[in-house]
């Protein structure tokens, strides 16, 4: 005994010990997984925001030094304009006017110079030097024709244009356009190095998502096989149940049917043993009672009587517990006789008055199912003296083809189903159950209760040409 429970101790002990590994090993793994899952996202986010941050940068970048190298192109297409309409006007007012717009363009050339000067990148520092260089060159060259009057200007100015101007504005936008290469060409490389910076994270991301899916199997695996394995074990719990189930309803079976036969064997003993000896004891001094004659046999003829009246009122204790035991009536002439010798028993004893409406019922109903119904009524009875103080009882029982309905109604106190379930209602469902039937009682505080009863009948068809033969 004591080795059978040092190996359960044992085995219990190992199953706990499992069961804390298996969790240890969940907790680790989703915590894990949960883990690499928020690396990843927070990588993601970082890199999508690095990323974006490079390429507004170098965006902005590109848009600014574009802006104002298109600025001083502008300028330098300006210029160029200003000095031929100046050197071509014979006006002096008008001309002069070109000078002044030609001077204002030179400031904005030099700020828009100063600017990008500001953005100025390595590989445009020889390039911007030339084009400073040669704008420097350009200015000079322009500053004495400024000074020309207008005999100059129409003798000399077309020709100026033609050797001077023109081919200098062509070689500053030649390197203009050199600069705005380079700057195209450090856009493409910082386009390359964001493209290079997303390759770097769909790689890591990637591996991550490899990671993920990794331990996602082994879990699902771990798990599926723990599903899989409780999965068994509680089907063979489940089957234990189920098994130790029916074996207690068939022992439940047993036992009612035990004591139904014990009861009946009580009553034959009752009726047919004790009292057909109490009634032979009153026959004999019913005899010796008459045989008795003279004075002094007045007072032991009156003892007789006390005696024989005692014997009677034995007699009809006997024939009540051998009723309450096994109504001989129940085998002997059937269920409604039965269920009828019971209201009024019942309404004699306590007042309370009980109506039997029973119209229809086969006599050859199977003994299980005419038991059934005779305890069921008598257990009702009793609770609604007992418990429900009520005054009226309505008693039910209508045969279908198919099944057996039973209904027992109260206009009592009622009560609370979900909480109040006692024996006697447990006693009903367990034999109701046991028949394959249903069971349900319907009441509410104040409004009585109601007792539904619904026995299936095995061959309908067989028992009613029985009752109609």
């Amino acid at each position: 005994m004591r080795f059978g429970r040092s190996e359960s101790a044992r085995q219990s002990t190992r199953a706990r010990g499992i069961a804390l590994s298996s969790r240890l090993i969940l907790v680790i793994g989703f915590g894990g997984l949960l883990l690499l899952m928020g690396f990843a996202g927070v990588d993601g986010l970082q890199t999508l925001q690095q990323i974006q941050k490079s390429d507004d940068e170098i965006r902005e970048d590109f848009l600014s030094r574009t802006r104002v190298l298109e600025q001083i192109r502008s300028a330098l297409y300006l210029s160029g304009t200003y000095v031929r309409d100046y050197l071509l006007e014979p006006e002096i007012q008008k001309a002069e006017s070109h000078r002044l717009s030609l001077v204002q363009t030179r400031n904005e050339m030099d700020s828009a110079l100063q600017e990008y000067a500001a953005l100025l990148s390595k590989e445009e520092s020889a390039p911007f030097q030339s084009l400073t260089q040669e704008l420097t060159a350009y200015w000079m060259v322009l500053e004495p024709v400024l000074l020309w009057n207008a005999t100059q200007r129409r003798e000399d100015g077309y020709a100026f244009l033609r050797d001077e101007v023109f081919p200098r504005r062509t070689a500053m936008l030649n390197i203009a356009d050199q600069i705005a290469r380079i700057n195209e060409s450090q856009l493409t490389t910082g386009k390359e190095k964001v493209r290079q910076t997303f390759t770097e994270f769909r790689q890591r991301l990637v591996i991550t998502i490899g990671l993920t899916i990794g331990v996602g199997l082994l879990l699902a695996a771990f798990s599926m096989n723990r599903i899989l394995h409780l999965e068994a074990v509680s089907a063979a719990r489940y089957q234990e149940i189920a098994t130790a189930r029916a074996e207690l309803k068939q022992l439940s079976a047993r036992l009612v049917e035990a004591q139904e036969n014990e009861r009946r064997s009580i009553s034959r003993e009752l009726h047919d043993e004790v009292g057909q000896a109490l009634t032979g004891i009153r026959v004999e001094l019913a005899t010796l009672s008459r045989m008795i004659g003279g004075g002094e046999a007045d007072e032991l003829e009156v003892k007789v009587d006390e005696i024989k009246q005692m014997v009677e009122d034995s007699v009809g204790v006997v024939r009540n517990m051998a009723l309450l035991l096994r109504p001989s009536m129940l085998d002997d002439l059937g269920l409604v006789p039965a269920l009828q010798w019971q209201a009024r028993e019942v309404s004699k004893r306590t007042g309370v008055r009980v109506k039997v409406a029973a119209e229809g019922i086969s006599e050859n109903l199977p003994e299980d199912h005419k038991t059934c119904i005779y305890r069921i009524v008598q257990e009702a009875l009793h609770n609604c003296v007992q418990h429900s103080e009520a005054h009226v009882v309505r008693v039910t029982v209508q045969q279908e083809p198919s099944r057996l309905l039973l209904a027992i109604q109260d206009d009592g106190k009622g009560f609370d189903v979900q909480q109040e379930h006692g024996m006697g209602l447990l006693g009903m469902q367990e034999r109701v159950s046991h028949l394959g039937g249903t069971f349900s009682v319907e009441s509410l505080p104040g409004c009585g209760a109601i007792v539904c009863i619904i026995l299936p009948l095995t061959n309908p068809v067989e028992d009613q040409l029985q009752a109609t033969k």
